[in-house]
């Protein structure tokens, strides 16, 4: 039987935040979001499987697309700092980010994610009642490393 006494760890929804390479007046802190804070999404399969006359074959990707939602306060400056970069540019380049965890306790560490863009900014609502201004972000991450090895 499974020990129920592990320790199951604590979240810290302070600790989630966006940091760009390029861009740090875009760095995203928990001071600059709504609850929903910030959500990571992965697109498409981590391996492909080809199937053949008698089985399948496995090819592991080397990297994968991601999505990151980053839903910034409408009533923070950040918002338009945000706003002004898709009118102008909307390649950002790399970036990290780092969950909600502490990482000194075992927890998930931060993503690196290579040549992100805006991708698009969702419905926003003026009655009042919504402080959202949600961006999506896309990118990828390297994953299968062992691909590169001897």
């Amino acid at each position: 039987m499974p020990d129920p006494r592990v320790p199951q760890g604590n979240l810290n929804r302070i600790k989630a935040s966006l940091l760009w390479t390029s861009f740090p007046q875009l760095n995203v802190t928990a001071s600059y979001l709504g609850r929903e804070g910030l959500s990571l999404s992965f697109e498409g399969s981590a391996t492909g499987v080809i199937p053949t006359m008698t089985g399948l074959v496995n090819s592991p990707e080397a990297f994968q697309s991601i999505l990151v939602s980053v839903h910034l306060l409408k009533t923070q400056p950040l918002c338009v700092l945000y706003e002004q970069q898709r009118q102008t540019d909307t390649l950002l380049g790399d970036g990290t980010i780092r969950p909600d965890v502490n990482r000194s306790n075992g927890g998930l560490g931060a993503y690196d994610i290579l040549n992100m863009s805006i991708r698009d900014v969702s419905d926003l609502s003026f009655n009042g009642s919504d402080d959202g201004y949600r961006v999506q972000l896309g990118g990828y991450i390297i994953i299968n490393s062992a691909l590169w090895d001897g």
